[in-house]
């Protein structure tokens, strides 16, 4: 079953390449460069799963997460973080607002798509 799965990262070639690996597996992939094009998106959709870059500009993924976490209607959609720095404090902070799962850069393919249909998976139960 093909999934939408909303990508905010303000490189480029990381939404071009996420695009790649996750339309692999038939899902819809929306693409925004920052916070700002995320919440657009999100205030008319509802996608099945997020993965978002910790360090864009304007607002962080950190930021974005924490704010969808406080709306009901987007609660329950399952939120990656994308991060360069995998540190404690990374990680710390990823559960303090909310995330699902937090992946570090440079990504694999393989293990992304699992980990990705795992948190889908995982939210329809």
């Amino acid at each position: 079953m093909a999934h939408t799965i909303l990508v905010a990262d303000d490189e480029p070639a990381i939404r071009t390449m996420l695009e790649v690996i996750l339309s692999a597996d038939g899902h819809e992939i929306v693409a925004v460069a920052d916070g700002k094009g995320a919440l657009e998106y999100l205030q008319t959709h509802t996608p099945d799963a997020m993965l978002l870059d910790i360090g864009m500009p304007f607002m962080d993924g950190f930021e974005i997460c924490a704010r969808i976490k406080r709306i009901k209607r987007l609660r329950n959609i399952p939120v990656m973080l994308l991060t360069a720095v995998d540190d404690d404090q990374t990680r710390d902070h990823a559960k303090l607002v909310g995330a699902d799962d937090i992946v570090s850069k440079p990504l694999s393919g393989k293990n992304l798509r699992g980990r990705v249909t795992h948190l889908i998976n995982g939210r329809q139960q």
